[in-house]
């Protein structure tokens, strides 16, 4: 019996598939279907059944399945998870509104802000107190607990958190009151800020805590009655879910820790641009994943992208950092921007054409999708270029309708601005281009790194029809195109190992570390790791711990992650640590400061183990010189050389071999996704098929066309 690995990946859009054949080391099949935003699980369902019947698939041959999900984002944004509590140290009720106190916008006094999760009647002080250095000063009554929490039962609580002052320091009145409330009331969900985010930072890791809690319980259900509706279909095989940071967990793990899925699908999506990019040969790589709603950038270095602790939800202004709820999880580190197939254009107050960041997503999507959207889309624009083909979408399963796509960029953008649809269309698509470039430029510049000197990876469902022009406007000189680059987050997902990550609070300067202190906390993590690992079904022997801590000058409010060499512990490590600190401040600001204390801050571990190891096996390259062969071609615009359509040559991905060369302009049509090279770029085909692309030496040579010209300046 053929042996397989399945990976689900649901978007704002489209939930993809990705079959992967483990003997062969091949995609066996992949697949698509319009997400449903209110039961995310039934598009999981039937994109499983629709591998089952047209693809031949043996369920009971499924031996991995890997699942990322938006279901913890969206509840956040929505405000759909359950109805939460809060014991919190008395005196500390008001945090969640306090918050830092910090206004993110100085141009606005006011400014507003999210509302809590938790509303302040249901927030119960208790009367507690731990200090700093962990010293007792007022114990736990556990009558008091039972009294709060009988109270928050009573007025309809579906979850509770607990975020008592410096848990992270000393987290033995939490565990208390954990307990009291497990004994009296032993249905009732529980979730610990000592365990969900042990870090300094009274309202963060309240804030976090809150948001754990109140996503854990809908988190369980639809978990469970996942697992049990896959078992129906012969899928027995319990699934694997993606976590923010880059590994994966069982089920049971996922559901005791949901906030740390709360960027699952992203993460995936860098995964597989590091798979890939290593494939290609290049650990330096800019992924670019463009879906139906958003678009994400992720700069991987070294082969391992960045991980950070903490990220905002639910902002008041999606683009403006403060105006959102923190989040302290470890989290894959990338840009996000509302830019995306179903993103929708606009004509703003000053008559300037805007693109997103309001997507039409999959209800209704596009005004082409023929579903009842009579909105603009990038989509839609895409379509009138040329770009896309009305009866190739999704391997022809759907077929899009260009006079709607027409109508809707003439009336909405063409009239107002008084352009024709070319014009329009072409404004659309590239102020979208511009958007992501942006955002991807920043995301490089900040890491005081060179656009130049990286790879672009480029894929998603929209990412490969917008690549080559991104990769113009930011400077790359090379861009890969994964086979299956419009599922390629869920291939990247098979590549994620069976991880989980934590982290402990201990601030003190280098110079006077306790080493007694630092290796009782790394005992601690790692018997947890363990723990967690061996649940899941993997060997001690095969578990492998990075360890890291983030230093940073003292009274300094940023930090940076350094890792911690393998003699740690042992005599004058130290000096190690700090030589790393110099070394990586140094790359990143371009100077280093002398004289100055050097602290800690929080000491981490990173276990792994198992998983899928997903490896593609490589087909020879026969001959370096011969030239894909064309399906058809049609008219299809570029701005480059002269702006206008072109007959351009169109080829079917299934129909590349390795070795094979292509030339732009071309436009090369698979299943999931379309590409679109440009004139001057050169392709040629690998042995693992990934188009690997040079883009021309005309490269940002981009003109907006005609008025489209005239109304961007």
């Amino acid at each position: 019996m053929r042996r397989f690995a399945l990976s689900v990946d649901i978007g704002g859009t489209f939930t993809d598939f990705a079959l992967f054949d483990l003997g062969e080391g091949v995609i066996a099949a992949t697949h698509k279907v319009l997400t449903d935003a209110h039961e995310p699980a039934r598009g999981v369902l039937e994109g499983c059944q629709d591998l089952i019947t047209e693809h031949g698939m043996a369920p009971g041959a499924v031996e991995l399945m890997v699942h990322s999900t938006t279901l913890v984002t969206n509840a956040l944004i929505e405000r759909r998870g359950a109805k939460t509590g809060l014991l919190t140290t008395a005196g500390f009720r008001d945090v969640l509104e306090i918050g830092t106190e910090q206004i993110y916008d100085i141009y606005d006094l006011f400014a507003p802000v999210p509302e809590p999760l938790v509303p302040r009647s249901m927030r119960v002080e208790i009367y507690e107190r731990i200090m700093a250095d962990g010293t007792v000063i007022q114990s736990l009554d556990s009558d008091d607990v039972v009294a709060a929490v009988s109270t928050l039962v009573t007025a309809g609580v579906e979850s509770v958190a607990i975020s008592f002052l410096h848990a992270y320091r000393d987290p033995r009145h939490e565990q208390a009151a954990e307990r009291v409330i497990a004994e009296r009331f032993p249905d009732l969900p529980l979730s610990l800020s000592s365990r969900v985010a042990p870090l300094v930072g009274e309202y963060e890791r309240s804030s976090t805590v809150v948001a754990d809690a109140y996503v854990k319980p809908i988190v369980r259900q639809y978990l469970h009655d996942l697992i049990s509706r896959l078992g129906d279909l012969g899928i027995v095989r319990e699934p694997y879910v993606m976590l923010s940071s880059g590994g994966t967990a069982s089920a049971s793990t996922a559901a005791e820790y949901p906030i740390r899925l709360l960027e699952s699908g992203p993460a995936a999506g860098a995964l597989a641009a590091k798979f890939f990019g290593e494939l290609g040969g290049h650990e330096d790589v800019l992924a670019l994943d463009m879906g139906g709603t958003t678009a994400k950038a992720c700069l991987i270095e070294n082969g391992t992208p960045a991980v950070k602790q903490w990220l905002e939800v639910d902002r008041v202004h999606r683009f403006k950092p403060g105006s959102g709820l923190p989040v302290m999880a470890p989290t894959i580190d990338l840009i996000e921007i509302g830019a995306g197939g179903g993103s929708i254009a606009w004509i703003n107050e000053l008559g300037l054409l805007k693109v997103g960041p309001r997507s039409a997503s999959s209800d209704p999507g596009p005004a082409s999708y023929g579903r009842g959207g009579t909105e603009p889309t990038v989509t839609d624009a895409n379509l009138v270029l040329g770009y896309l083909a009305p009866d190739s979408f999704l391997g022809g399963r759907m077929r899009l309708d260009v006079d709607a796509a027409r109508s809707a960029i003439v009336e909405t953008v063409g009239d107002s601005l008084g352009l024709d649809v070319m014009e329009a269309a072409w404004g659309i698509h590239s102020i979208v281009n511009e958007s992501m470039a942006a955002a991807a430029r920043l995301h490089i510049i900040e890491r005081n790194r060179d656009p130049r000197d990286f790879a672009l990876v480029a894929f998603g469902g929209a990412g490969p029809a917008h690549a080559s022009a991104v990769g113009r406007l930011i400077g790359a000189r090379e861009i890969l195109f994964p086979v299956g680059a419009g599922v390629a987050s869920a291939i990247g997902a098979l590549a994620a190992p069976l991880s989980f990550s934590y982290t402990r609070a201990y601030i003190t300067r280098i110079d006077s570390l306790d080493n007694d202190a630092v290796r009782a906390l790394y005992v601690d993590m790692e018997d947890e790791a363990y723990r967690v690992l061996r649940a899941a079904g993997v060997d001690d022997a095969a578990v492998h711990i990075r360890r890291s801590v983030d230093l940073r000058f003292a009274g300094q409010y940023h930090e940076l992650e350094v890792p911690i060499p393998d003699h740690a512990f042992d005599g004058g490590w130290e000096a190690g640590l700090v030589a790393g600190f110099v070394t990586r401040y140094r790359e990143l600001y371009g100077r280093e400061l002398t004289g100055l204390p050097i602290e800690s801050l929080n000491w981490k571990i990173v276990a792994e183990g198992g998983g899928a190891q997903l490896t593609f096996a490589e087909k020879p390259v026969m001959q370096e010189t011969f030239s894909a062969p064309t399906t058809h071609s049609r008219q299809v615009y570029f701005p480059v050389p002269n702006p206008g359509y072109v007959d351009c040559p169109v080829y079917d991905r299934e129909l590349l071999s390795p070795g094979m060369h292509l030339t732009g302009p071309a436009i090369i049509e698979e299943a999931e996704a379309t590409i679109v090279l440009w004139p001057g770029d050169n392709a040629r085909v690998d042995g693992y098929r990934t188009l690997m692309v040079t883009i021309g030496e005309e490269a940002g040579q981009i003109q907006m066309a005609g008025a489209a010209a005239r109304e961007e300046q």
